[in-house]
């Protein structure tokens, strides 16, 4: 089999990893990649060239076209491919708006009964104002409908804070709504389906906050690691039942089945499960610890997707633990500098993974070319064993302005 995968991210690095370790593939190649691809197998058209995305496959005689990111998904890539008779995992542009607009989201979940948070819709600023004015008790969680890249959610802890995020991030024909704040343990599970079944991935938990001890602005990840000690096995068989299966056949209801990756994010509280938002393809970073956990070539399970036969896989998990620790520039999420020349990526041992996120290479050298720089990632027995095989070497890893959290993982151990 020969696969495309398109994107630029760890995310994709990951999944083209394991399509070629795992004996799913004879070819991966990636577009329009990054740094750490090689060179031969990375393709310099970008996400939305679809019509140039379309002649590689033909030239190259690509059997499956795998997609990463979320933008390129609810502009219809899978739509595309399809009309090109060319198979392509994920969910049509209809679907993938289950990511695409977080009001759309809410409505399906609250007409299919999926428990999820309150909520309260605006459209501009002056409406949403006037709500928060009011308000006596924070955090509220405040959040823009449409792509944000993992940005568009702001949790203020006060008034202040609140009229702060609103007057940078809401525009006047901004649709926006605020939700009550759910106190818990997130945890995302990613389900993968095929319009009708739909199976549960190990699950894993994120680092959103930029800094130590969850503290600073949203981010979109610093570090993940599964399986998420607070995801049971019977809390993933209410997810299964009471969240994914439910949407799953609700869209099919609609008239827009959902194939592809199914990404709830759960917050699990005092009273129970509820869901924060869906995502329509596999997360970034936690594709980057969910992958190397699957005992199954990643091929079959994506071919089983996309032809409608996911109750046929018997879908199984290595049991041990993975950790991946972002490495980011300086000033990310907000402003960063790019083209900072990488040193040490040829001194760490084989403990360790790195997949690459935002690089790129010029004159012979690996350059920082985005916020989110390097995921590097181990597996272990134990969930501290993957801890300590990255901290003991990702401190050779170096480019000017570098820094990654220190305690990814802190709240299973």
């Amino acid at each position: 089999m020969k696969y495309l995968v398109v994107g630029s991210g760890g995310r994709e690095h990951a999944i083209a990893w394991r399509l070629i370790n795992d004996g799913s593939a004879t070819e991966v190649y990636v577009a329009p990649g990054n740094g750490g691809i090689e060179d031969k197998f990375r393709v310099n058209i970008k996400v939305d060239d679809f019509d140039g995305l379309h002649k590689f496959c033909k030239e190259k005689l690509i059997d499956m076209v795998v997609v990463g990111p979320e933008v390129p998904l609810v502009e219809g890539i899978v739509d595309f491919f399809d009309e090109k008779g060319i198979p392509c995992f994920g969910p049509s542009g209809k679907a993938a708006m289950i990511e695409g607009s977080k009001l759309f989201a809410k409505r399906i979940m609250e007409t299919y009964s999926v428990p999820t948070a309150g909520h309260w819709d605006f459209t501009g600023k002056s409406g949403i104002i006037d709500f928060v004015n009011k308000q006596d008790k924070f955090p509220i969680v405040i959040k823009l409908d449409g792509l944000a890249a993992g940005k568009g959610v702001g949790i203020p802890e006060s008034r202040e804070e609140a009229i702060a995020f609103i007057n940078e991030n809401v525009k006047d024909d901004s649709r926006v709504y605020v939700e009550e704040f759910l106190d818990g343990e997130e945890a995302s599970v990613l389900g993968i389906s095929d319009g009708y079944t739909v199976l549960p991935l190990v699950a894993a938990q994120d680092h959103k906050r930029v800094f130590d001890g969850d503290k600073g602005p949203n981010t979109g990840g610093m570090g993940a690691y599964a399986p998420a000690p607070v995801a049971t096995p019977d809390r993933i068989e209410f997810i299964r039942t009471h969240v994914l299966q439910p949407v799953i056949d609700g869209m099919r209801k609609e008239g827009t089945p959902f194939k592809g990756i199914l990404y709830a994010g759960v917050m699990i509280t005092k009273e129970g499960i509820k869901v924060l938002e869906f995502n329509a393809r596999f997360g970034d970073p936690e594709t980057q610890v969910i992958l190397p956990l699957l005992d199954m070539k990643l091929g079959d399970l994506l071919k089983a997707s996309v032809e409608g036969k996911l109750k046929d896989i018997d879908l199984k998990f290595k049991k041990a633990h993975a950790m991946t620790v972002v490495v980011a520039a300086g000033g990310y999420p907000g402003e960063y500098e790019k083209g900072k020349v990488i040193s040490g990526l040829d001194t760490v041992s084989d403990n360790i993974m790195v997949f690459h996120a935002g690089t790129d290479r010029k004159n012979g050298d690996v350059i920082t070319s985005g916020g989110r720089v390097l995921n590097v990632t181990a597996f272990g027995d134990t969930l501290r064993e993957a801890k300590d095989k990255i901290y003991a070497e990702i401190d050779r890893i170096e480019f000017d302005g570098a820094f990654h959290r220190k305690d990814i993982g802190y709240r299973a151990l």
